[in-house]
């Protein structure tokens, strides 16, 4: 099967041509986590999610990185006082390092109750600031970047001149770059005004600070990324993804890091997953049009009237393909439960389904569903840049002739009922990463029940009971569950 994927970078469906043969190193930009994470976030990571396992389906040996960004940085207006953790940890009067590690267990759960599997590594960007340091002295030495006030700056301008193109991913021109460059604090330092910070110097007062050869700072976002992606996966790979919001400037900017430091296009395919809306609008918590995962599922808001799923809510996101804009909404949600549960009632029947003892079902009408051509058409439209929506529209094919050949209106051999149970099973369960909703409520009561007990652990605490406190701890310890006192509260994890 010839796959194809549509190239940021050319703005064309290109085919696949891996720079090893079978073998896929993809990088995606993964959370900045001092916030919890966000439902866009999550329909960019399940997009991801999907093309990994399709490209594992596709019978290719991916490893998979995706960062967790964890160091202090600035937000738009430059002032080393909105670095976004020192605020954050200022909020909760916690230290910034307490915040990551909050803010990161919270994604890895979002993440696991949609099914998402893990990276094949999970690289932070604090536990890489060597390879940091030692790339923006490399991209000094070549005359890609310079020195100012403890700081250092990529020279944009001078890239350009060298013939090389800042601004083709996003197809942008250098000119408008500097003309529509907004007055800065902090732009004094920079020789242009698109000109961005490999590493920022740090006064005594920033909390987030690593010693360097140009004095104690921190490292710039854009690099990052480019030290991580090719200390795991080599100066040039094959796939790099991220939100469509990160196209300009982040991975404008890795694109010049990668080229200026190693003379080649650090990435073959670039790919960018779109934004999502609720109910025609962009999110936004200043709008008050915004939702966090955790409240979709549990159905604590005003825009939903019940609570949905998560397998709802992942099968709700595959059927825009991941290049579309996505608009969640009430209607959506419930129409999406309905088909979800028509098509795991399928899977039920095919999965049960017996053929008559001459291994070919009765009836008086002869079979319209041809195996071979629906599995190779499935096939190809996965291959065709991960079409989800027209892979499970090919899904609702098999469905419709699941339910007839259940009343007795159709018929199928032996051979195309086992080939069908088992591309059934494999298109829905590992390919989409759809669950069994018995499966996950088992899972959301068992949660339910841990919480009750913990209340009451904690109201035995309370109360000076500590005898009672300790026995609920330790007959939980017994069934492999342990219990974790902190300042957020205590949580619980299995063994």
């Amino acid at each position: 099967m010839q796959l194809k994927i549509y190239n940021s970078l050319t703005s064309e469906k290109e085919i696949f041509k891996p720079i090893h043969e079978n073998k896929v190193g993809m990088y995606v930009c993964g959370p900045t986590v001092y916030s919890n994470v966000h439902l866009g976030n999550v329909r960019t990571f399940l997009s991801f999610d999907f093309i990994f396992r399709s490209l594992k389906y596709f019978g290719y040996d991916v490893r998979y990185v995706r960062n967790i960004t964890d160091a202090g940085h600035l937000t738009d207006d430059g002032d080393v006082n909105n670095d976004r953790f020192v605020k954050q940890s200022r909020l909760e009067k916690l230290e910034p390092m307490e915040i990551v590690q909050k803010y990161t267990v919270d994604f890895h759960k979002v993440l696991e109750e949609f099914n998402l599997l893990p990276p094949t590594i999970e690289p932070t960007a604090t536990g890489h600031i060597l390879e940091q340091i030692e790339l923006t002295q490399k991209l000094l030495d070549t005359g890609f970047a310079y020195e100012s006030n403890g700081s250092v700056y990529f020279d944009v301008l001078a890239y350009n001149a060298k013939g090389l193109n800042y601004g083709e991913l996003s197809k942008r021109n250098i000119e408008d770059l500097i003309s529509n460059t907004r007055d800065l604090d902090g732009q004094s330092e920079k020789k242009n005004p698109p000109d961005f910070a490999l590493w920022k110097g740090a006064s005594p007062a920033h909390i987030m600070r690593w010693n360097s050869p140009w004095g104690p700072g921190f490292p710039g976002w854009h690099l990052e990324c480019t030290a991580m992606s090719t200390k795991y996966l080599g100066e040039k790979f094959d796939i790099h993804g991220g939100g469509m919001d990160l196209k300009f400037p982040h991975h404008e900017c890795e694109i010049a890091q990668g080229k200026a430091v190693n003379g080649t296009e650090p990435v073959n395919y670039w790919m960018h997953a779109n934004m999502l809306t609720m109910n025609g609008q962009r999110m936004s918590k200043s709008t008050g049009n915004y939702i966090l995962p955790a409240q979709l599922i549990s159905g604590e808001n005003d825009f939903f009237e019940k609570p949905f799923h998560p397998s709802v809510v992942r099968f709700n996101f595959l059927q825009a393909h991941y290049r579309s804009v996505l608009d969640i909404s009430n209607e959506a949600m419930l129409a999406s439960e309905k088909g979800l549960q028509r098509l795991l009632e399928a899977v039920k029947i095919v999965n049960s389904y017996q053929l008559p003892v001459d291994g070919i079902s009765d009836n008086q009408q002869s079979t319209t569903f041809n195996f071979s051509d629906w599995k190779t058409k499935s096939d190809e439209v996965l291959a065709d840049d991960f079409n989800s929506p027209i892979l499970i529209a090919q899904l609702f094919e098999a469905v419709k002739f699941i339910f007839n050949l259940k009343e007795g209106k159709e018929k199928i051999t032996s051979e195309d009922l086992e080939g069908l149970k088992k591309a059934l099973n494999i298109y829905i369960f590992d390919v989409l990463g759809l669950q069994n909703l018995e499966q996950n409520n088992n899972n959301a009561k068992l949660d339910q029940t841990l919480q009750v007990l913990i209340e009451l652990r904690n109201q035995a605490r309370k109360s000076k009971n500590f005898e009672l406190s300790d026995q609920i701890r330790d007959r939980l310890l017994a069934e492999g569950i342990e219990l974790k006192d902190g300042r957020e509260g205590t949580s619980y994890s299995i063994n």
